[in-house]
């Protein structure tokens, strides 16, 4: 069974930075790709950042330029280093990995105080 376990969130001051992490385990396949979304109170959930094996990377405009995403594959595991935080960036932080499916993580509480 693979499961996805997200790190890193918690509360944060508007310009500060936090780092994701969702680990995969349970799988001795790789991570062929990837994607951080997010969801607001009363809002959708939106992709933030997407990520292939091959490491090509897109992001929302919203976030373009303060988040990165990235992979380490040797422990299978994703990252979204956030930075320039807004208080706009408040949401649930969801990963997404397709391995031999898709596979989402339970959600890690980003919020960003003004």
């Amino acid at each position: 069974q693979v499961h996805l376990v997200e790190s890193g969130g918690g509360l944060v001051q508007a310009g500060g930075s936090l780092r994701l992490s969702c680990a995969a385990s349970g799988s001795s396949f790789s991570i062929k790709a990837a994607g951080w979304y997010r969801q607001a109170p009363g809002k959708q959930r939106e992709l933030v950042a997407g990520i292939t094996s091959g490491g090509s990377t897109n992001y929302a405009e919203s976030v373009e330029g303060r988040f990165t995403i990235s992979t380490d594959n040797a422990k299978n595991t994703v990252y979204l280093q956030m930075n320039s935080l807004k208080p706009e960036d408040t949401a649930v932080y969801y990963c997404s990995a397709l391995i031999r499916s898709t596979y989402w993580g339970q959600g890690t509480q980003v919020t960003v105080s003004s």
